[in-house]
């Protein structure tokens, strides 16, 4: 649900799209045909002879109904090893876009009032594959910063919190965390509005920034995953995280 930062920047951006300096954001079914041959006309010098009528039935297949768990499996098996997105193709985020959209018809109603969002979430995916982390996700940023983690935890009744774990040239680790409070907005849109966030480089632990703030529109979310789409439009998958 929210965006990281860090050293500086928006370091969280993979868990609620980009955020925004709070200061400028106020079957088919079987179908049966029935062939009916008349009787053949009786000719004169002829025996009459009688066809009786014959019925062909033709069944159409019933397509399979796809489940929910197919889906998610589906969607898991396009974003793993995937570099939260970054090694995917054009075509391969449009696939992975449309599995969202099948998945969304079964998303249960009023989901930020679903106990299932609550819990520890890895970030897998980003359709913008920047948005987490990000200028240290970009193309020049990868070369120096190795993101190990993304995590968002969702506490009750309102807490959220961001970490990003990373290595700096291979060997010097580090991370930013946030901590946020978050907002119901309606049955589907929540807001989280973030503290200036923390890093830790070695031996360094300070806070910097200002308060930051990101709005996320869950659209589907079960035992294993949560899917959001931010309010620029960027589609993010999360998977549950095991106990």
């Amino acid at each position: 649900m929210a965006t990281y930062v860090v050293a500086g920047t928006t370091a969280a951006t993979a868990l609620i799209g980009t955020p925004r300096r709070r200061s400028s954001l106020a079957s088919q079914s079987s179908s049966q045909l029935a062939l009916n041959f008349p009787q053949n006309h009786s000719y004169r010098h002829r025996t009459s002879k009688t066809f009786s009528p014959i019925y062909a039935s033709v069944s159409a297949s019933t397509a399979p109904v796809t489940k929910p768990d197919d889906l998610v499996g589906t969607i898991l098996s396009k974003v793993m090893q995937t570099d939260r997105g970054v090694l995917l193709t054009g075509d391969e985020h449009k696939s992975v876009a449309e599995v969202a959209q099948e998945l969304q018809r079964f998303c249960v109603d009023e989901p930020v009032k679903c106990p299932l969002i609550f819990g520890e979430w890895d970030v897998v995916y980003c359709s913008n594959p920047t948005s987490p982390g990000g200028g240290y996700r970009s193309a020049f940023g990868r070369l120096f910063f190795k993101t190990n983690e993304m995590l968002q935890v969702v506490e009750a009744p309102d807490i959220v919190r961001n970490r990003v774990s990373f290595s700096l040239f291979g060997f010097l680790d580090g991370e930013v965390s946030l901590k946020g409070k978050l907002n119901v907005l309606d049955e589907k849109w929540i807001q989280v509005v973030f503290e200036p966030p923390e890093l830790k480089v070695g031996g360094l632990n300070f806070q910097y920034g200002g308060e930051s703030e990101v709005k996320l529109e869950i659209t589907y979310v079960d035992e294993k995953i949560r899917l959001g789409k931010g309010s620029r439009g960027s589609l993010f998958v999360f998977q549950r995280r095991k106990p």
